[in-house]
């Protein structure tokens, strides 16, 4: 442990920017040093672990004692960004702060009603909340940027040091607006028979879209594309009440946008199931704030749902 206590932040620091920028003069305009400063930090902590850490060129590219490193950085910068924010809340006289990152389904089902109630039995924790694909929360879970995510139970929620709890289950839905031609259709409608609408899509790689990919698949038209892709529900909204299109979002947001009149479910012949929905926090995070809002949305959502079976 020699090596790790001649550490300084700045090693991290340095090194992480050096990663991303790809070179050493801009790591060094970045950090506001010279080359030759930049150089010598990166030499510094080369000579501190006792391996190369980056290869030279043109551009740098991490080693895989590099890449070890570079897991440690994010931890340690990640750890004190968090005790900064919770020191900067103390100091305005709270005792705890929560970053709760959600999708969609999370945002219009289950987080803003046990958040509402969870703020009036602890009103010492102030909360931040950031709504994005999962995949991006995830790394910012990673990141320790955020404290826990509610999203999707699938494989990436498995890794290990992670904890997850499943909420609730969720369908993939087709949505139109009031400018849609389907407004006021009433029967089932065929999947197939609208291949040559306007799609407005969740982006690629997102688990929605390859849902419905391959449910587009299964009824034998793989080549419809979209016309829009987004990962905004306001886009979405907004593109819908302008045009003639068709949208697709969780069963759970497209239920509360109908609620507010701002959307209809197109009723479809078949189900595109989405899969369950929970959420997932770092197995290392001791804090009592993760601890009490994680037991308060397993409950609330129990509850939601008791409430809605016939």
């Amino acid at each position: 442990m020699a090596w790790a206590r001649r550490l300084k932040v700045k090693h991290l620091e340095s090194f992480l920017v050096l990663d991303e920028a790809g070179t050493l003069t801009e790591a060094a305009a970045r950090m506001h040093m010279t080359q030759s400063a930049m150089s010598h930090w990166l030499a510094d902590l080369e000579e501190l672990v006792g391996t190369t850490l980056v290869l030279r060129g043109r551009r740098v590219q991490l080693t895989p004692a590099g890449l070890i490193m570079k897991r440690l950085a994010i931890s340690v910068l990640g750890d004190i960004s968090r005790t900064q924010q919770e020191l900067a809340a103390v100091a305005d006289g709270l005792t705890a702060r929560l970053h709760i990152g959600s999708v969609w389904a999370g945002v219009a089902r289950t987080v803003p009603r046990a958040l509402a109630e969870f703020q009036t039995l602890y009103p010492h924790i102030s909360v931040t909340v950031s709504e994005s694909p999962f995949g991006n929360l995830l790394e910012g879970l990673a990141n320790k940027e955020l404290d826990l995510v509610v999203g999707s139970i699938d494989s990436r929620a498995h890794r290990e040091r992670l904890e997850h709890r499943e909420l609730f289950d969720d369908n993939v839905c087709l949505v139109v607006g009031k400018a849609s031609r389907y407004w006021d259709i009433e029967g089932p409608v065929q999947l197939a028979d609208l291949q040559y609408d306007r799609w407005i899509m969740p982006p690629k790689g997102t688990l929605m879209r390859i849902q419905l990919d391959t449910a587009l698949l299964d009824n034998g038209f793989s080549w419809l594309r979209p016309k829009v892709e987004t990962a905004a529900i306001t886009t979405l909204q907004a593109l819908m009440h302008a045009g003639d299109y068709i949208g697709v979002c969780s069963e759970a947001m497209a239920q509360y946008q109908v609620s507010l009149g701002n959307m209809r479910i197109l009723p479809l012949d078949i189900q595109i199931r989405f899969g369950p929905i929970g959420v997932v926090w770092n197995a290392d995070n001791n804090s009592e704030a993760v601890r009490l809002f994680v037991e308060h949305l397993t409950h609330s959502s129990a509850r939601d749902q008791a409430i809605a079976q016939p």
